[in-house]
């Protein structure tokens, strides 16, 4: 370890560059296009470079931003929308509904974030899916919630929500609560209806027969086949036993999490974040404290930052040990899985000693975390930084080293950088091409910047290289915790801020200036400044993001979260076509995934 490493209160977090460089090349090449860059009014928190643009420009501008510039922004990485019928703190540039495209340019390491106004009698806007074909998911994504209607897409169907479902679930006006709608009934015709909407019609779903004269022939994987790792469905298309198409379904695991988040305080909604990457654990609240922190200024304590470190590490080891032994599981190696299932419980036991839970501890708080490090953590932590390395060495054999695993995984599912950063692939999927992309070194947050680790990367993009990748992560998480361990701070755990940390409650029971002030955070939350800010992590399978639009209320008026998984499992057509069947059981298996993920 480097001595930078040892001083954790020099540690400063990644800032974007100037964004008035990027709109003035940007109006360099578009004069007659009027880009409005975001106000004082508009209230962004983070440091993105944020601007409007007329509707009837979108698309000029688009072609220049992924084409036209020197380092063009390759990287869709997100694209939602905001009801804004609602909202009361917001600039003149707001109408009914915004539309929020955010693009990433690698070779900057720069963000774009542009915004379309709409209103509610005029909800269309045209698809971009020419210029990133991830944006596909994203759009339907965006019609299924809010209806709107994206021009030009090539497919314009639900994907959360069922086909026969009645309105969009993320306009205000739609319910948040089972208890604000009438009892749930299925008569008999409704019940006929439902049963006719499950038939399969391969046109309906984007598919085309090879020749006129030839029918479909199709294999349906999932959506409760254990090959496929949750509730999802792959309809393929073969020729024989080679896969000619295939079409991901996805949704069966959609539970709300975003209108969730919209009906929550800002403290009750940490439980929620850890069900969305369910194998994640505390690696699922980082960056919705952090963009809760951001929105309020709120300082952490260093402390608490290299614990929250420390513990996300840990999660991602425990997430990889998962992928690892299952990986191997579904290429016929049954052993692995058994023995990387104790080095999780030894694990687990570690996470249970600090916070009480095992899986979904939700133990990070808006300004730190819930408690300090227990008495003898060091203990439990040294000993198992001293023995998972050697089980490493073991499973290298056991798994790496199998010649049946190599012959069934190289060459296997692979795709290049370009192809990977085209449909939105982040983490060890893009990583196992070459390319080391990882927001701890490049965009560092929380102190990582004070750590010394390396970026593993593979070279053939195959299912190989992504298993590869995740194995030489576990080893550098390894070398993470043992450097919190060996230079963890002193000083308190959570911030004293009156947004998020209620007077001693000893107090409140003599004090009545301690009382209401701690009755008012604990039942109804903080209010939390208005403001909107995007924060994203490198979580245990590609980079997690949450989107926050606060009104200065004490719940979010929009949560957005954006996971790794969504657009992984949009590229399995790509991956797929040519294959066999077995071979895309390994693909499946190396993408690691989980469909709440996928869903939320």
């Amino acid at each position: 370890m480097n001595n930078s490493a040892l001083n954790f209160s020099n540690s400063k977090d990644w800032h974007q560059p100037h964004a008035a460089a990027i709109f003035n090349e940007l109006r360099a090449h578009l004069p007659d296009v009027r880009l409005t860059e975001a106000s004082l009014l508009d209230n962004i928190r983070d440091d993105t470079a944020t601007c409007w643009v007329d509707r009837q420009d979108l698309v000029t501008l688009m072609q220049v931003i992924r084409h036209e510039l020197s380092m063009p922004f390759t990287l869709c990485f997100d694209i939602t929308a905001i009801d804004e019928t609602e909202r009361e703190y917001r600039s003149e540039q707001v109408s009914d509904f915004t539309v929020s495209y955010h693009l990433v340019s690698p070779d900057r390491n720069q963000d774009l974030r542009i915004k379309v106004a709409l209103t509610k009698d005029d909800k269309t806007i045209p698809s971009v899916c020419l210029y990133w074909p991830n944006a596909n998911w994203y759009e339907r994504e965006v019609w299924d919630m809010f209806g709107i209607v994206f021009q030009g897409h090539p497919h314009l169907t639900r994907i959360l929500m069922p086909h026969t479902w009645q309105g969009h679930p993320l306009l205000k006006v739609h319910p948040a609560r089972a208890t604000e709608m009438d009892p749930f009934t299925l008569p008999a015709y409704k019940q006929d209806e439902e049963q006719e909407a499950l038939k399969f019609q391969p046109e309906a779903w984007g598919m085309k027969r090879q020749h006129e004269n030839t029918d479909f022939m199709f294999l349906n994987l999932g959506p409760n086949h254990p090959s496929v790792h949750g509730a999802f469905r792959i309809v393929l298309q073969m020729d024989g036993e080679e896969i000619v198409d295939c079409v991901p379904d996805i949704g069966y695991h959609h539970r709300g999490a975003e209108k969730m988040g919209e009906r929550q305080s800002w403290h009750s909604y940490i439980p929620y974040t850890d069900r969305i990457d369910y194998l994640g654990g505390v690696m699922n609240n980082f960056p919705y404290v952090m963009a809760v922190e951001q929105l309020a200024g709120i300082q952490v304590p260093d402390r608490a930052k290299v614990i929250r470190i420390m513990t996300a590490e840990m999660f991602r080891i425990l997430s990889h040990l998962l992928f690892y032994g299952t990986f191997a599981q579904d290429v016929g190696a049954l052993s692995p899985i058994f023995y990387m299932f104790i080095d999780r419980e030894k694990l687990f036991g570690i996470i249970e000693a600090f916070t009480g839970a095992r899986m979904h501890p939700s133990w990070f708080r808006i300004g730190g975390i819930a408690s300090d490090l227990p008495k003898g953590w060091n203990t439990l932590v040294r000993e198992y930084v001293n023995y998972l390395p050697a089980r490493l060495d073991q499973y290298e054999k056991m798994v790496m080293q199998n010649s049946i695993l190599k012959a069934r995984t190289q060459g296997i599912g692979a795709y290049s950088t370009q192809e990977a950063i085209d449909w939105g692939i982040t983490g060890p999927g893009l990583r196992a091409t070459g390319f080391a992309w990882d927001l701890r070194k490049q965009r560092p947050y929380s102190g990582y910047d004070q750590f010394d680790f390396d970026v593993p990367t593979g070279a053939n993009g195959d299912c190989y290289d992504r298993c590869r990748v995740r194995v030489e992560e576990m080893r550098q998480s390894i070398r993470i915790i043992e450097q919190c361990l060996n230079n963890m701070p002193e000083g308190p755990y959570k911030a004293e801020h009156p947004q998020t940390t209620p007077p001693d409650k000893s107090k409140t029971m003599t004090d009545i200036d301690s009382l209401i002030p701690h009755f008012i955070n604990v039942s109804w939350g903080p209010r939390i400044p208005a403001g909107e800010v995007s924060v994203a992590v490198e979580a245990t399978k590609g980079i997690m993001a949450y989107h926050l639009v606060s009104d200065g209320s004490t719940i979010s008026y929009r949560t957005r979260i954006r996971t790794p998984s969504f657009p992984h499992l949009q590229m399995i057509p790509v991956m797929a076509r040519g294959q066999m069947v077995a071979d895309l059981i390994a693909t499946l298996g190396s993408i690691d995934y989980v469909m709440a993920d996928v869903d939320r």
